[in-house]
């Protein structure tokens, strides 16, 4: 593929430079972050050559163009564009200061929670397979091996409050140590354990005036009171740095911090967010054990639009509560349900598309689904076509009530699709099921409701020129203007004359209208309309100028019939103008037809003389 081309049409579409605030890539994608999304012309994007797929996806637009090519294109779109590159954690950077308040929120909460996954996972997938093996092997649970093994599957989660005070307070710019501390001090073994605290002897920490009487109960199980806690420790620390003197900084700074956070956390921030946390979690089982699976199947059924609308890191902060209260994370099946559906529904359009270029996206977005990453096939292929998306969204929802009505519960997060399998191990049998009802489901529904759309064409033109049966040789460019040919020389104005601007022929028209003189793109069109730069598919580079010093009428007379980024069928009519007008506001309507890229060619003649009707031939190129 030509790359420069494919970075030229993808930054035509996206609105030019001027929309593009920054750029990198990643495997297999351009990771744009755009100024203004309303003048993305997505359609556009989609067809030109390269581009495998287009996406929305946490405030950036990703442009699928595959392993191994992104790279060189995005090489040449930087190049094009005039910017620097930048690295996947500046667009991220950048596409979340553009968001609102409440995705930013969402958004910290999954930078805070993602970090420390890796640890739930390993930890979970050690419970899951111990739990395993004392069912296959009762006679393990007594060994030592097994009290080792069971210590490490449960480390994490019995001081998760400690990796999630380090999490935050590099989120938040605070000092990670401090931070830890901050967890420290909540379940400090000072503290009753609060998964004993029903069965233990508790006593008061602090009182206030005999009205509010804190108990010394450690934050074991408890998620947002340390992002909270750690949240106004990172604050109070910056704000120190700024006023206390440097010399004694380095005492006063992290003693005053923690403090001072400790001293609230233990009585404001702990109690109050605890108990807010408490009924969130409350809430959350209540809606997934409403009876007959009811519950989940709403939950199955709207997984999939919080996805879309970026706000589905807060179930991180769920199931974490979940592990942390009894180890048992009932949300994760619900989410495989609704992320395997949204991949057997793409898996249902590569089935059935008889467009190429679609079952090259939605063949591999949808394998990706079943392996637990989503954003392919439910950007790329799902919300595209929407019936596959509503498709999957039934099918999230069959999927997750019978994850409700079996059990299935998870030993971990993070971890979705195939791989759920370990950490479902408990219940296996009950995870297999949901997996098979919910692509079932989704794939037959996709299947039936999906068609193919039309394939986009350019619009006819209006008496446009009956082009059936002719031959056109690639090495010549056809008129796209109705008249008199002229050479470029004897074209009067210095600037075309001497070719400055490229190589080619001029026409002095008899009728107002300009057609495509074979298919294309438009790479440019003027404000005024008195000009127009085109891509044809040959390769050729091309610039039709109607009239001389035109561009001072500022439009008038002129009439675009296309936009800018749009493809063009040969005969297609591209722009109309008023010859009276112009000539009568005493313009010259003579019109250079300029190749551009004339390096490319060894020799640019005109091919004509006299009289040249709409696709005559009018000039004859030889590329070297």
């Amino acid at each position: 593929m030509d790359h420069n081309k494919c970075a030229s049409e993808i930054l035509t579409a996206i609105g030019g430079r001027e929309n593009l605030a920054s750029a990198a890539h990643c495997a297999t994608r351009l990771r744009l972050v755009i100024a203004d999304n309303g003048k993305v012309k997505k359609t556009v994007l989609e067809n030109i050559d390269g581009v495998k797929g287009v996406f929305e996806a946490a405030g950036q637009l990703q442009i699928i163009i595959g392993t191994g090519t992104v790279n060189k294109v995005y090489d040449e779109f930087i190049g094009l564009a005039g910017v620097e590159a930048a690295s996947k954690d500046d667009v991220k950077a950048a596409a979340a200061a553009q968001a609102p308040w409440y995705k930013r929120a969402i958004k910290t909460l999954g930078d805070i929670f993602v970090p420390i996954i890796p640890a739930i996972v390993a930890t979970g997938l050690l419970c899951g397979l111990l739990g395993g093996l004392s069912k296959a092997f009762p006679e393990m649970a007594g060994t030592h091996i097994y009290a080792l093994l069971d210590m490490f599957s449960n480390a994490a989660l019995t001081f998760l409050p400690i990796l999630i005070a380090v999490s935050a307070a590099r989120i938040f710019g605070g000092n990670i140590y401090l931070g830890a501390v901050i967890g420290m001090i909540m379940i400090h073994p000072n503290l009753v354990n609060a998964w004993s605290a029903g069965s233990a002897e508790t006593s008061t920490l602090w009182s206030w005036f005999g009205a509010w009487n804190i108990q010394n109960t450690g934050y074991q199980g408890h998620v947002i009171p340390v992002v909270i806690a750690v949240l106004v420790m990172s604050k109070l620390e910056k704000w120190l740095h700024k006023k206390v003197p440097e010399v004694i900084d380095l005492f006063v700074t992290p003693l005053v911090s923690v403090l001072v956070t400790g001293f609230l956390t233990m009585t404001v921030i702990g109690p109050v967010f605890s108990t807010v946390e408490t009924w969130v979690l409350t809430g959350a089982k209540a809606l997934i054990s409403i009876p007959l699976g009811i519950g989940a199947f709403i939950m199955g059924g709207v997984y999939a639009p919080t996805v879309v609308a970026g706000v589905h890191h807060m179930y991180n902060a769920i199931e974490l509560a979940m592990l942390a209260d009894n180890g048992q994370n009932t949300w994760m099946p619900i989410a495989t349900a609704a992320n395997v559906a949204q991949g057997a529904a793409a898996l249902a359009v590569a089935f059935k598309t008889k467009q190429q270029k679609v079952k090259s996206l939605a063949l591999p977005a949808s394998l990706s689904a079943f392996l637990g990453i989503t954003e392919p096939a439910i950007f790329g292929v799902n919300v595209r076509f929407v019936k596959p998306l509503i498709a999957g969204m039934v099918g999230g929802a069959c999927g997750a009530a019978a994850a409700s009505l079996m059990g299935v519960y998870a030993t971990a997060n993070g971890v979705t699709g195939v791989f759920g399998f370990l950490i479902t191990t408990n219940t296996f049998v009950g995870y297999l099921v949901t997996f098979v009802v919910a692509s079932a489901v989704s794939f037959v529904l996709s299947y039936i409701l999906y068609k193919d759309p039309a394939e986009e064409t350019a619009p006819a033109a209006e008496n446009a020129p009956d082009i059936s049966g002719r031959d056109f040789d690639e090495n010549c460019v056809y008129s796209p203007l109705k008249g008199k040919a002229v050479a470029m020389a004897d074209v009067p104005d210095e600037t075309f004359a001497a070719e400055v601007l490229g190589k080619g022929a001029a026409v002095e028209p008899t009728e107002g209208k300009v057609i495509a003189p074979a298919d294309g793109v438009v790479s440019m069109l003027f404000d005024t309309h008195h000009a127009i730069g085109l891509t044809l598919d040959n390769g050729m580079e091309m610039l039709i100028h109607v009239g001389i010093n035109t561009v001072d009428l500022n439009g008038e007379g002129y009439t675009a019939h296309i936009a800018d980024g749009e493809r063009f069928t040969r005969g297609q009519t591209l722009l109309t103008f008023d010859m009276g007008l112009i000539k009568a506001k005493g313009y010259k309507t003579i019109t250079p037809v300029i190749i551009t890229n004339a390096d490319d060619y060894t020799d640019i003649s005109l091919a004509a003389s006299g009289d040249v009707d709409l696709l005559d031939k009018l000039i004859s190129t030889a590329k070297g």
